[in-house]
């Protein structure tokens, strides 16, 4: 197999998985992985869920509300500081007075009744050995909220929020180092999951195994998140995460 440096392995594993076997058998890819370190939007629920486009209106709608501008000036505003700062939160803090708190519990204040379970990847999660933390640029409550909607929020040992990264936001490095330190991460023995590929850079730097998320379902996105697929500093992309742990846990990485 070529060095992730060299290449990337893609796996689309868009069927359901198949059962999972008794014990982890560990692909050598991921043999030496004691940490398993995923993103939380668009990674841990589907693209096409109505999760993040529920928060990316409630940004939209905050930003107008706050500097008093028409829905699509807003819009423009909101994506403009979402590529240049790596949220809205960060570029709103740099140009214009807003209380954190206050943002983070208005556009997270979403509807979550409509999320199904995912009990395909609770299993694949609970198969890993070793821990299992969520690196996030949102906040703690809204990831402790979506996890219990998803039916695995005990999978995880902890979760480290925007607000642990002192409101500096992936793909910032200090971000990652911050990480690394108050959860005595070994990167050379964790594996990173994320739908973003500029936040994979940093990580495959330190020694991480990366996994980039592009999901089905993703024509909501702005045409640059989609760029990076076949950037050296991603070892694999997957259409389907469930699919690609029961790779990782059997010892194969084929659909």
């Amino acid at each position: 197999m070529a060095s992730p440096a060299a290449s990337t392995d893609v796996l689309l594993a868009s069927t359901a998985p198949r059962a999972l076997a008794p014990g982890p058998l560990i692909h050598e890819r991921f043999a030496d992985v004691d940490t398993w370190v995923f993103d939380l939007d668009n990674t841990l629920y589907p693209a096409g869920s109505s999760i993040w486009p529920s928060i990316d209106a409630r940004i939209t709608l905050y930003l107008a509300t706050l500097l008093g501008l028409d829905g699509q000036s807003a819009r423009g505003l909101q994506k403009y500081y979402y590529r240049r700062y790596g949220t809205t939160l960060r570029g709103l803090m740099e140009e214009h007075a807003v209380k954190v708190d206050e943002f983070l519990e208005f556009v997270h204040d979403i509807d979550r009744t409509s999320i199904p379970s995912n009990p395909d990847l609770k299993q694949a999660l609970a198969l890993l050995p070793g821990r299992k933390l969520i690196l996030t640029n949102g906040s703690r409550e809204h990831a402790l909220r979506t996890t219990e909607r998803l039916g695995f929020h005990d999978a995880f040992e902890d979760i480290f929020d925007i607000v642990a990264a002192e409101l500096v936001p992936k793909p910032e490095a200090s971000v990652y180092e911050s990480f690394f330190k108050k959860h005595s991460v070994d990167p050379k023995r964790a594996a990173m999951f994320e739908d973003l590929a500029r936040n994979l850079v940093i990580p495959h730097q330190r020694g991480m195994r990366t996994v980039l998320i592009v999901p089905e379902g993703s024509d909501h996105r702005e045409p640059w998140e989609a760029e990076g697929v076949t950037e050296p500093y991603v070892d694999f992309v997957t259409d389907n995460l469930a699919g690609f742990l029961q790779g990782v846990v059997m010892g194969r990485l084929t659909p």
